[in-house]
């Protein structure tokens, strides 16, 4: 029997996934959650840890990104260059004004990614824009003419699983 079978070339093709952080009601550890297990290919079924066959992920709007508590002024986020004393804080507040939003969410998806020598490679699969536009408008995957698809919901694809199960089971061919 074959080695390769389920491991195809459409297997390991990587599709785009649109994320509005501004209209989604997660906060910044849950929604970087989602996004990690998208970059790393977890949601696919040829999923292997020492492959790298994650998709595409599209982050806009992350100036409204949401925090709970007082982590938007208590986090700090450290810098070294390696030299005696040269140890930087900086609070997630100061990262908003000086980077902006798409910065503290691509720090806190790189937390959560494995740390291995594919982490790089997946990161840079995470494109994040503060505003609502961005240039990647013609590759994020569309059903039909509808909104695109969304991080950790597919109504349309799961409306069709639902239509398929209740017309019974599909008839077999002797």
């Amino acid at each position: 029997m074959s080695q390769t079978v389920g491991r195809t070339r459409l297997a390991y093709s990587r599709t785009w996934h649109h994320v509005d952080v501004g209209t989604d009601g997660r906060s910044l550890g849950r929604l970087a959650t989602s996004i990690a297990l998208i970059l790393m290919g977890k949601n696919k079924p040829i999923y292997d840890p020492s492959t790298d066959c994650g998709d595409y992920v599209v982050a806009v709007g992350c100036h409204d990104l949401r925090t709970t508590g007082k982590k938007r002024f208590q986090k700090l986020y450290y810098t070294h260059n390696t030299r005696p004393g040269s140890l930087r804080s900086m609070t997630m507040d100061k990262m908003f004004e000086k980077w902006g939003g798409g910065e503290v969410l691509r720090r806190a998806v790189r937390g959560m990614l494995p740390k291995n020598r594919l982490r790089d490679k997946r990161l840079a699969r995470l494109k994040t824009f503060e505003g609502l536009a961005h240039p990647y408008e013609k590759n994020i995957v569309r059903f039909g003419e509808s909104t695109p698809s969304k991080i950790g919901a597919l109504p349309e694809v799961q409306q069709a699983f639902r239509q398929a199960k209740a017309a019974g089971p599909a008839p077999t061919v002797p």
